[in-house]
């Protein structure tokens, strides 16, 4: 298998943010939460983003392999074993530890870990048993 590293995946990552920024935008038009620089959501309208954004994640990989930013450029993901789709479960565990994956900021130690890992794996990978492959 062909494992990717941390450029494809922050390149994926960028075109995964301006899709999920534009669902925000839409949201926060509906919920009233625009501003004149964009949008500023609080409250419930934030935490629907905030589902939104993990349903987006979680949803994609589970049923597609990859989200449209990993799509867009030839990625999948699969189960350590090569075999997928990874599933609901998977998908949810490697999708969670996301947010300590991009801790402190930037995901730097989603970076150290896969620059220090054989199989190119963040913290989510390694718990959920995925790895991230070129098509």
């Amino acid at each position: 298998m062909n494992y990717v590293g941390v450029g494809l995946r922050f390149v994926a990552q960028i075109i995964d943010m301006v899709v999920l920024m534009a669902l925000g935008y839409v949201l926060a038009m509906f919920t009233g939460d625009t501003t004149a620089s964009g949008f500023s959501m609080q409250g419930a309208s934030a935490f629907l983003w905030f589902a939104i954004c993990l349903g987006y994640f979680v949803v994609m990989e589970a049923q597609l392999g990859g989200t449209v930013g990993k799509m867009a450029l030839g990625l999948k993901v699969v189960k350590v074993d090569g075999s997928g789709p990874i599933g609901w479960v998977p998908s949810l565990v490697r999708n969670l530890l996301r947010i300590v994956d991009s801790l402190p900021f930037l995901y730097i130690i989603g970076m150290i870990l896969i620059w220090n890992s054989d199989k190119r794996q963040r913290l989510g990978d390694r718990v959920a048993e995925t790895v991230v492959i070129k098509k």
